[in-house]
């Protein structure tokens, strides 16, 4: 019997999988994401996956500080093979779980700071970076440490809101203004990126207005209810072009019943499959990063949520992973180990 998690046989390949479910079963063990090895139990890595439990910027429910756990153990049931991309991403590149950031709840400034020392020590030497949230202050770090290796980038963010309102309750850093900062921080390609999935309530129809000189087109969730997905993806894909992208996923750009699991949920998002196929459609793009955020728990049931949060990664992953094995990326630098980047 093998009693020592670390110990259970992996599957094989150019890089080091996941544990082998026809060893050990995959309600068994500690819960990495999709049972990968722990960054410490590897020599390097292409891909890193980061836990930030932070939801101190959210406005309405709380909870997503608990998300990250809550994707991983939900990702157990993920296998090797992505039947759709026919690739198998955790033995074609190196990806670890880089476990979670240590973020105080006090103060969102020293949190945000926190986050982007990690994603900048995670992305040295070309390495990449998945991050797993919490709310979506996160996104704001994550881009300052992405726009200081590629320069602006272009963002791709799957919403039911907008979240670039220049401040909240006179907060100026919280989950509904990441992307009114990074529009102003000039992080962002206001010529490409892009909002998808958006619908709801406004607050003042200048929000579309200020939307819009944030530098982002919004591909609305109600296109999608005339069956009009593939004009969305082409038309998405003419705005982005040939641009590092950031794929930034709020869970709540999903229809409520499929992710009742997050803080602010809108009738009338996007199926599961409409928000997979337009992820899968980034194969052959530079994509240089992303993150699935506020999924809270407390709201789940059955982890509906929190499968779908998963899934979500697996394809991002995957499709990084094949652009990676085709060649539009390099392979991280050798130079120093990174295992110690993050607490575990």
């Amino acid at each position: 019997m093998i009693e020592n998690y670390g110990e259970y046989p992996r599957i094989a390949g150019p890089a080091t999988g996941q544990v082998d479910a026809a060893v050990a079963p995959r309600f068994a063990g500690r819960a990495t994401f999709a049972r990968l090895p722990e960054i410490r139990d590897v020599k390097d890595y292409d891909i890193a996956l980061l836990g930030l439990p932070f939801d101190s910027g959210t406005t309405f429910r709380p909870g997503a500080r608990f998300g990250p756990n809550h994707v991983r153990d939900s990702s157990r049931l993920i296998r090797p093979f992505n039947v759709a991309l026919e690739t198998t991403p955790f033995t074609d590149v190196q990806m670890a779980d880089a476990g979670d950031v240590a973020l105080t709840p006090f103060d969102a400034a020293t949190a945000v700071e926190a986050m982007q020392e990690a994603a900048e020590r995670l992305t040295t030497g070309g390495r990449r970076l998945i991050a797993i949230g919490g709310d979506h202050t996160l996104s704001l770090p994550m881009l300052r440490a992405a726009a200081k290796q590629h320069g602006p980038i272009t963002l791709v963010h799957f919403d039911a809101h907008l979240d670039t309102v220049e401040s909240i309750l006179g907060c100026e850093v919280n989950h509904g203004t990441p992307f009114y900062r990074a529009s102003v921080e000039g992080l962002i390609n206001k010529e490409t990126s892009a909002h998808v999935g958006v619908r709801g309530s406004f607050y003042d129809p200048s929000d579309l207005a200020n939307d819009v000189q944030a530098g982002f087109k919004i591909f609305p969730a109600h296109d999608l209810a005339e069956g009009r997905l593939s004009d969305m993806i082409a038309s998405l894909h003419e705005r982005v072009g040939d641009t590092p992208v950031y794929l930034s996923v709020d869970i709540d750009v999903l229809e409520p019943g499929l992710a009742p699991g997050t803080g602010t949920p809108e009738l009338g998002g996007l199926l599961g499959r409409e928000l997979l196929a337009i992820i899968r459609s980034f194969l052959g793009k530079n994509v240089i990063g992303g993150d699935v955020v506020e999924v809270s728990p407390a709201y789940d049931h059955a982890q509906i949520t929190g499968i779908a949060a998963a899934h979500v990664v697996y394809e991002t992953l995957s499709v990084m992973a094949e652009n990676r094995r085709r060649g539009l990326w390099a392979p991280a630098a050798a130079d120093e180990r990174l295992s110690d980047a993050v607490s575990v």
